[in-house]
């Protein structure tokens, strides 16, 4: 038996095939394709069960046609039960993959203190401490959100792109906005980890997103992981709710 995780962003949609804990097909559409969908049904027979999580208002088709061909089909919400405790006092307003991050987190360190840094469009960090509690975290922009924020809000500053990682020296307008922008990211994160490892013994620091590979030469001692650790929160999420659905 396989599993379907399918995580439907505003920008793009991430599907991926779970065989035993293990991705063994992964795909990304730009727009949500139910034709590609069931055509991932067909090549993988062994697919018994699916969850959907989106950030977008209507998937009801999706997880209409999804019932009619599987066992069992999940949608990530309020009332989805969770494999850990979520201490965040306004769980409705939890971006659904803050917590599939932090679930991912704490079923590959079960037992340790873990801090999920997301570096994508905004900066995310999630925690979650050694007896399995999501405390929450912090949400700052991302590093393409802060260029393009100097260049919205001024009127003579220029739109500028990452420079790669080093000394960047600040004598013309270009370097002074990479400089004060990279160093600044930079700094915040470390002050951010520092923060948590100064409350938390033998913090596990996890950097993931699309600019994770610009901090990985950056930040040392600690573990860089691919975009997948929220569709292993996600796959997580589906067999803690599939065992409980065998016992009901």
């Amino acid at each position: 038996m396989s599993n379907l995780i399918i995580d439907i962003g505003n920008s793009r949609i991430k599907a991926a095939i779970f065989d035993n804990d293990k991705i063994v097909h992964f795909t990304t559409f730009d727009s949500l394709d139910i034709v590609e969908i069931k055509h991932l049904l067909t090549h993988y027979p062994q697919i018994n069960h699916a969850i959907v999580s989106s950030v977008r208002k209507d998937s009801s088709q999706l997880l209409s046609d999804l019932s009619n061909h599987l066992e069992f089909v999940l949608e990530l919400d309020l009332e989805t039960l969770l494999p850990i405790d979520n201490l965040y006092e306004t769980p409705q307003t939890l971006g659904k993959d803050r917590i599939a991050a932090a679930v991912g987190a704490s079923y590959l360190y079960s037992g340790r203190n873990v801090l999920v840094i997301d570096a994508g469009t905004a900066i995310t960090y999630d925690f979650v401490n050694e007896y399995n509690q999501y405390e929450g975290g912090y949400i700052s922009p991302g590093l393409t959100m802060r260029f393009k924020a100097l260049n919205h809000f001024t009127e003579k500053l220029p739109l500028v792109e990452a420079l790669p990682p080093g000394y960047i020296p600040g004598n013309n307008t270009l370097n002074s906005i990479a400089g004060g922008v990279q160093y600044g990211l930079l700094g915040e994160l470390e002050y951010v980890i520092g923060l948590y490892s100064g409350y938390n013994d033998d913090l596990i620091v996890i950097v993931t997103g699309g600019d994770r590979n610009y901090f990985e030469k950056l930040l040392k001692n600690h573990k860089f992981v691919a975009l997948e650790i929220t569709l292993i929160g996600l796959n997580r999420i589906l067999n803690f709710n599939i065992e409980i659905n065998k016992q009901e």
